[in-house]
């Protein structure tokens, strides 16, 4: 090769040889919450049961074949409905067997005093005996006594029929029968109970305290309120869709003992219900506000990580560095934990990507607000 030949190939080189640049690589962009105090009003739930303000069981008080069902299942009705009529014809037949008894009376009463009315103008000559005149009145009192219970019999009777045509007692709603026509009711194991009326403008909503929270809820309600006995805050109704009912509830009824068997108070609330969505026999959660923490420290649940009891989260440090710190907690608020120890208002902390970074990282933070699951 000639010197030509070698210059050439050695511009052919440098010209294919690939360019070399050294580029570092961006921050990782990572999902931070900024954290400030308020004021916490720290809430516990209880699994509750509901009922009607009002629960009238409908019995069937006269025994008989069921001959008719007057209403519809599931619907309202009025105070005075008829609601169900059992066979009347053994009842009738008592009460015509007691208006026969009952003229059999009058007319014996009618007698004895006729009997008497001749035997006093008799007594005052001495026409009759005075025995006799005693007998007279004696007999026409009995006759007065048996005309009484002849009544008593009759109106006695008349009730029973009465008890034949069942009729509502409240204005409400009635719920499934729990017997048909044609069956035999009134007598166990026969159906007694034919139904049930609710009154579901509001409801009562029952749950039970351990003692620990009864104590803790008295004493706080002991500085700020005379006692649970006037608990006046409103309290919350999560139903079993997780969604917050729109009425608020108050306590109106606190039991008087522990139960020993489960360790628990039974505390009643009544909850206001004029769209009636709230029925008798549904499971919610009652919402009850324990006490408040002033500049309480809230972070997300999400953005704190357990291990072995201990507690940490990922902090933004200077330069945007990852500082892995300790914390304590002193307990949960909703989908957040409530901070003792370890942590600021205004410090920054991890939200996502947790298992992406890791102490002495360099990242880029973008402060979101973080959005609670819980509605109020």
């Amino acid at each position: 090769m000639n010197r030509i030949q070698y210059l050439f190939i050695g511009l052919l080189w440098f010209g294919c040889k690939p360019e070399r640049e050294i580029k570092e690589a961006p921050p990782l962009a990572v999902q931070v919450v900024k954290l400030k105090s308020e004021s916490v009003s720290l809430e516990k739930d209880f699994v509750a049961q509901i009922y009607g303000k009002v629960d009238i069981p409908i019995r069937a008080r006269a025994e008989g074949y069921l001959e008719g069902i007057h209403f519809q299942e599931g619907k309202l009705v009025k105070k005075g409905d008829l609601l169900y009529t059992v066979d009347p014809q053994p009842f009738q037949e008592g009460v015509n067997a007691a208006m026969s008894e009952l003229a059999s009376a009058k007319v014996n009463l009618t007698q004895a005093e006729n009997d008497l009315a001749r035997y006093r103008p008799l007594a005052e000559i001495n026409a009759v005996s005075q025995k006799d005149l005693d007998a007279a009145v004696a007999k026409r009192d009995a006759a007065r006594a048996m005309v009484s219970a002849s009544e008593a019999k009759v109106r006695f009777e008349n009730i029973q029929l009465g008890y034949t045509k069942i009729k509502s007692p409240i204005n409400g709603l009635i719920g499934k029968t729990n017997a048909k026509v044609g069956e035999y009711v009134g007598r166990e194991p026969n159906p007694v109970i034919l139904n049930t009326v609710s009154l579901i403008d509001s409801v009562r909503v029952e749950f039970s305290l351990s003692e620990n929270d009864y104590l803790t809820l008295f004493r706080e309600y002991q500085e700020q309120h005379n006692g649970p006995e006037s608990i006046k805050k409103p309290l919350k109704l999560v139903l079993s869709d997780g969604q917050t009912f729109d009425q608020v509830g108050y306590v109106d009824f606190i039991n008087r003992q522990i139960d020993a068997s489960s360790g628990t108070i039974l505390i009643q609330t009544t909850f206001p219900n004029p769209e009636r969505l709230i029925r008798p026999g549904q499971f919610a959660r009652i919402r009850v506000p324990m006490n408040t923490v002033e500049n309480g420290l809230l972070i997300p649940q999400r953005a704190v990580s357990e291990f072995q009891g201990t507690f940490f989260v990922f902090k933004v440090g200077e330069d945007n560095k990852i500082v892995q710190e300790n914390i304590t907690v002193g307990g949960s608020y909703r989908d957040y934990f409530l901070v003792n120890e370890g942590l600021s208002a205004g410090d920054m902390v991890v939200l996502e990507a947790i298992q992406k970074v890791a102490p002495g990282q360099v990242i880029a933070p973008e402060v979101v607000e973080f959005e609670s699951q819980f509605k109020d």
